[in-house]
Formats: C-alpha cells, structure tokens, sequence
C-alpha cells in the first residue's frame, strides 16, 4: 500500500469519527441548567418549577429558531408585538403579571402600559438578540435573514411532509436535529473531503498533512458549535468552498489560468460567506483582488456569482424589515435600545456589569482578544503556525500558497481592526472567538508548510503536540453548551483576577 492511499485511510477514519461526536452531541441538545454558572451570577434566579426542556440553547439561536418557525408558521419575519395595554391590571404576585378578563397572564412589563406577545417570548425562544421597529411595535430576530429562509426552507419540509413541528415537545427534537445535521455536519464531511484533497496536494511530509487535518477535526471550534444553529461555521464552509477551485490543481509552480467554472464557484460562495458573516466582506473583497491582479478579464465571472446570494441577502432584508438596512446596521438606535431591552441597559446605568458591557482601554481589549482570555492564539495556538505562514516564513513558495499568505493576513487584519475598533463585548457568552470562525480554513491551509518544516525535527513535532492539545482542550470544553465562556475566562473569575 502506498503513502497516499494510507493517509486516505487515516483521513477517512478521523471524518467518521468526527462526524459521529458531532452527531451524538446534536441528538443529545439541551439547555442545561448548571449550578454553578447560578451561583458566580448571583442576579440570575434558579427556576422555582421543574423548568421545560428545549433544544435551545442562548439568545444568538433562540433568536434564529424564532425567525424560522414565524417564517413557516405565521409566513412572516415577524416574531412578536408589543401592544398597549393601560388598563390592565398589574400585580406583583407570582413575581409580576397582568390580569386581563380574569385571567392572570405573567408579564413583567405590564405595569408599563404594555405587554409583549408572540414567539420571541416564549419558554426557549427568548433573546436579547431581538430588534423592535420603533413605528410599528413588531420585534424581528437581529440577524441577517438569509440564512434563516434557508433553514426556513428544511423546517417547511419537514412540517409538510412529516408533520414535524418545534410547537410540539414530541417533534421538537427531530427537528431541531435533522436541521443541525444537515446545516452543521453534512457541510463539515463535504469540508473535510476537501481539505483532504487539498492538503494532499499541498503537504510535503505524512506527519504534516494528518497534523492539519487531525487539526480540523478536533481542535477547531467548528465542531464546538455544531449542536447550536449559528452563522459562524456556515461561513467558514463557504470560505473552504471558495478557496477550494482556486487552489486545487495548482500545487506546483505553475500559475494556471482559473477557469470560468472556477471563478463561478469562487464567486458564488465568497459572496454567501459574507451573506452568512457579513465581515467575510474582506475575504470577497481580497479574491476578488487578486482575480483582478491575475486576470482582470475573469472578474466578469465572478462579481455577477458573488453578487447573486448578496442581492438575495438584500432582497430577503428587504421582506423583513421593508428597508434595505440591515438590523445590524442599527446597533446603537432605537431599533436595539426599546424599553426593556437588553442594550438599553448601558444608557439606563452607565455602571452596568457583564461582557455584554464590558469597558476597558482598547489595547487591554486587544491583548485579550489576541492571546488573553478570548484570545485567538491562546486559545487555539496552532493558529501561530498560520500566522508564521501568512507571514511568508513557513517556505511556502507555490504561487497558489503565496497567494493565499498574502489574501490570509491582509484579511485577518482588516477582521480584526474591525472588532476592535467596532466592538468592547468579545462576542458575548461564546466559548470562542466566534467572529473569527470563519478564517478556519485559510489558517488550516496556511500553516501547512509551517508544520511540514516541524516535522523535521523532534523538538518541532512535540511543540506541534502541545498545541494542538490546548486548541482540543479549548474546543471540548463547553462539554454542555457553547455559548460559554471560554476556560481561561472562567479560570480568571475563579481565581478573582477578572470579572466584568
């Protein structure tokens, strides 16, 4: 048996066992409740009843789950109301509620003048990722609603055709399932079956290419955040998709011309990854340069591929909210500060505790953001063999890798200057830097020549062990729920150094 046939073997068995972990993590979704996350946050309430239990697990997909089922259910993007309501009684038993034709309903916004109803404030559909129209009283999930029509799209299939719905507790899981399944690994095998090809083509050593892919299985967040419906490892599918024809068939040093199929599918998935994650905007951006630079002709492929999943984005929006503005676009407005609301808290108390809110001087925010306790290379430190490579010191000289070097750190710059200077809450409750999820491929692929060069010596190959075990370590953590906080976050609050 030859080499390649070999490691094909090997890559084989880690696919199946990836795909089985993650598979067995999403049949067995739930909210847990943990005791300790009560105790460290005192101002959360333990349930005072055996509480329901949901395959929901935070705001960022209780939010999304929202907008699918009023897509199929109700045929529309609106996923609550607030409606006036002065004249109904208010008391504070059972912890606030109104009492309207002799029925008491729970609402702690009733004496208010105002109570809120619909799917956004149901048991395991609540969220502070919710947007209300300032005229029409109407809350809509926050985030950007293309993919939510394609997850839309499963649910009204399995609605229809097998009568499956999230409204009852008996169905409630297989739905929830089959569409994790089919959004989060069925696109994590077809990502891996393409890596596989083209760290074949690309690696020089067997230590070095089952180094990256065990890397991609294991010790990435991808698979962390497989068992909840979220936008980050979509985009990080579409970026592999986009790379993927750009660089296969071009391991040597020959610089052949792309093909207008190549272009196509290039386009076509760069555009979807910045519709799935908006600043993949840089990543379309940055392909669509260096098309420009070695076939200006060929951008008339790709731009019109590009440009089709974002006007579906836009036209999408557009049924939404009746506006071309994205809800994103009006962090910081009337749209996100409503009464109630989680993000008016900051305006209501400029004292206001949580990451949500956290304050801090930008090169701290940095530093954290960068190797403290969110931190892209403490956290997964075999991303410093990417960083080695985007640098161009990790001898990878085909022009097809020089490339993507160049297309890696131009756009993981420009990521994370937008963080910084955008942004003070790291992502929220999230195991991981999540905005960068979708970088995933572009580092995997540009630290294999780093990793190729450490498998020439022992002391090389042991420093590769240990940082792929952290980065395993950091992605099997949230054993639960990845909307934690990562580990290094929870050690500062245990240890008292920290806490926002």
């Amino acid at each position: 048996m030859d080499q390649e046939t070999l490691r094909r073997y090997v890559y084989a068995i880690l696919m199946t066992v990836t795909a089985g972990l993650m598979t067995a993590r999403i049949v067995g979704v739930e909210f847990v409740y943990e005791p300790s996350l009560y105790k460290s946050y005192p101002d959360r309430k333990w349930p005072t009843a055996k509480p329901d239990t949901f395959p929901t697990f935070s705001s960022n997909d209780r939010s999304r789950w929202a907008a699918v089922r009023a897509l199929v259910e109700n045929e529309s993007f609106i996923v609550g109301k607030r409606v006036a309501d002065p004249t109904a009684t208010f008391t504070d038993k059972d912890g606030g509620s109104r009492i309207v034709d002799g029925v008491r309903i729970k609402d702690l916004n009733a004496k208010n003048g105002y109570y809120d109803e619909g799917i956004a404030f149901q048991e395991g559909y609540k969220s502070v990722d919710y947007v209300k129209n300032p005229e029409t009283n109407a809350f809509y999930s926050s985030k950007p609603p293309l993919f939510t029509v394609f997850v839309a799209a499963e649910y009204w299939l399995l609605k229809r055709g097998l009568g499956w719905t999230l409204t009852d507790a008996q169905f409630r899981w297989p739905v929830v399932c089959a569409i994790l399944i089919t959004f989060n690994v069925l696109p994590m095998l077809i990502f891996l079956l393409l890596l596989a090809n083209l760290i074949e083509e690309y690696g020089t050593t067997d230590w070095g290419r089952l180094f990256v892919f065990t890397a991609a299985c294991f010790g990435t967040f991808l698979t962390t955040f497989a068992v909840t419906l979220n936008n980050h490892t979509p985009a990080a599918f579409c970026v592999m998709a986009a790379i993927y024809p750009l660089l296969r068939g071009r391991g040597n040093e020959s610089n052949r011309p792309f093909t207008i199929v190549e272009l196509l599918i290039a386009g076509f998935f760069s555009g979807l990854a910045l519709c799935c994650d908006l600043p993949a905007a840089a990543f379309t951006a940055a392909v669509g340069f260096i098309i420009l630079i070695r076939s200006p002709s060929k951008l008339v492929w790709f731009i019109p591929a590009a440009l089709i999943p974002i006007a579906a984005l836009m036209a999408t929006n557009f049924m939404a909210l009746g506006e071309w503005q994205l809800a994103y676009d009006k962090f910081g407005g009337p749209w996100y500060e409503y009464e109630g609301s989680h993000w008016s808290k900051a305006k209501l108390n400029p004292d206001q505790k949580g990451i949500d809110f956290a304050r801090e001087a930008k090169w701290k925010y940095t530093l954290h953001m960068m190797v403290g306790h969110h931190g892209l290379f403490s956290l997964t430190p075999i991303w410093l063999f990417s960083l080695i490579g985007m640098l161009g010191l990790g001898r990878g000289k085909t022009p097809a890798i020089q490339a993507l070097n160049v297309l890696g750190l131009l756009v993981t710059m420009v990521v994370i200057a937008f963080y910084v200077w955008k942004t003070n809450n790291y992502g929220g409750w999230t195991s991981g830097p999540r905005w960068q999820f979708w970088l995933t491929p572009i580092f995997l692929m540009t630290m294999l020549p780093v990793v190729d060069r450490l498998a020439r010596s022992g002391s090389g190959r042991k420093l590769g062990y240990l940082f792929l075990a952290i980065a395993a370590f950091s992605a099997a953590y949230p054993v639960w729920n990845p909307w934690r906080h990562p580990w290094p976050y929870q050690l500062c609050e245990y240890m008292n150094w920290l806490k926002y």
